[in-house]
This record gives C-alpha cells, sequence and structure tokens, in this order.
C-alpha cells in the first residue's frame, strides 16, 4: 500500500513494486491522479484521505494483510521559526507524522497476524540528518518521523516487522514544481534548488524508487530501524 501515489515518489514506487510482480494499493486524496494507473497490471487505485482516521481504518478493513506499507504523503512549509505560524505547525504534523502513526496502527495488525511486514515512512535529508535554511516546520515534522520510524522498529524488531525510512534530496517532483512557481522568481528559485545539491541536477522520482523496492523486498530482510539518505551527497 502506497500513499500519496497519484504522482512523484509515490507513484514512480507503486509502478516500480508493480512491476516487481508485487500487487499494490495506490491511494491518493485527488481521484484524478489516479486515473492514470487505469489498466496498469498489479495497481488498485483507492482514493484516501490520510488525515481522515476513519477512512484509513475502512479502506484497510478492505485490504488483505499487507506485507508493504510505504508512507509516502507529506507537505513541505517554507520559512523559520519567526514565520512558522500554528496552523501550519499543526498541518505538518498531521500529514507528515500523525497520518503515518494512523497508517501503521490501521495495518499493522493485519502484518502481525501473518508474520511479518516491512513499513517505509517518508522522511528527508531536512530532519535529524541535516538543518537546511527556511524549513523550520519541515524539518522538525521530518525529524518526528526519524523518531516514530526507530520507535515502531525497536517494538516489533523480534515480531517479524521492519520498519525504515527514506531521506531524499531535492526531488523534481509536481509538488516541487508547484513550490517553485510560487516564488516571485521561479527561474532563479530552480537554480537555487539545484544549487544546493553537490551532483548540480535535481533527483528523479524514478531514482528514489529502487531504494523503496529495496526496503520493500526480502533482500532488506535483515534491515530495520535506518533512515536511508538518497540525497545526490547532500550530507557528505
Amino acid at each position: 500500500m502506497v500513499t500519496a501515489a497519484g504522482q512523484g515518489i509515490g507513484k514512480a514506487s507503486a509502478l516500480a513494486m508493480a512491476a516487481q510482480g508485487a500487487q499494490v494499493w495506490a491511494t491518493d486524496l485527488n481521484p484524478k491522479l489516479l486515473d492514470a494507473y487505469d489498466g496498469v497490471q498489479g495497481i488498485h487505485a483507492v482514493t484516501l484521505d490520510v488525515l481522515d482516521k476513519a477512512a484509513i481504518a475502512r479502506v484497510a478493513a478492505t485490504l488483505p494483510p499487507l506485507d508493504v506499507l510505504f508512507n509516502c504523503a507529506g507537505f513541505v512549509h517554507n520559512g523559520t521559526i519567526e514565520q512558522a505560524t500554528d496552523d501550519e505547525w499543526e498541518f505538518a504534523f498531521n500529514l507528515n507524522v500523525r497520518a503515518q502513526f494512523w497508517m501503521i496502527q490501521a495495518v499493522l495488525p493485519g502484518m502481525l497476524a501473518k508474520g511479518g511486514g516491512s513499513i517505509i515512512n517518508m522522511a528527508s535529508v531536512c530532519s535529524s540528518l541535516k538543518g537546511l535554511p527556511n524549513r523550520f516546520i519541515y524539518g522538525t515534522s521530518k525529524a518526528a518521523v526519524v523518531g516514530l520510524t526507530k520507535s515502531v522498529a525497536a517494538d516489533y524488531v523480534a515480531r517479524g516487522i521492519r520498519c525504515n525510512a527514506i531521506a531524499p534530496g531535492t526531488v523534481d517532483t509536481p509538488s516541487l514544481g508547484e513550490r517553485i512557481n510560487s516564488y516571485e522568481d521561479p527561474v532563479a528559485a530552480r537554480k537555487n534548488f539545484i544549487a544546493r545539491q553537490p551532483m548540480g541536477r535535481l533527483a528523479q522520482a524514478e531514482e528514489m524508487a529502487p531504494l523503496v523496492v529495496f526496503l520493500a523486498s526480502d533482500e532488506s530482510v535483515f534491515v530495520t530501524g535506518q533512515l536511508y539518505a538518497n540525497d545526490g551527497g547532500m550530507t557528505i
């Protein structure tokens, strides 16, 4: 099961797992984005608002016990602590952290009943790994994801559940494009995003998907509680 699978890293990962033979429940808040999966073998599109705990429970109740959960949904707020508002803080922690908590709670009983599973959480290089300017709320919420990941891993390490997180650098997704276009000078903004990547370019969503597939698969069967940076050298 993949959240925020309508575009970006979620979509690339859902397609990559389906290509490896997985049956994937691709969920997104926007049903129009899920239309792209029509006719794609192995993918079952489901509209889901991960900010709605009752909706999560309803969807989880219709699924077979999952082998994999990829918590991909999230949002990036811009600004420093001086500019942050209570509403932005609440929204970020609800979507970036609480939704992961709810999703894991919903699918964990099925995983435990079948004897195991892999949970993959979307963190960020901007977290406990690295502080980035003007990312106060985002970086704080993603640091919380790291703590959530390690806590779940520690509690269930002897019960067949693995929980890991990925920490992308700057990825050229539709959501990044929207943020860039919101700047007064989008061309300069894009150049600035590229400049902070040591490789001199933005990542593509498809370059994140192999790491998700690895953590979902038995190839990572001895891996849990880890934060994997896929950041183009930002944390060298």
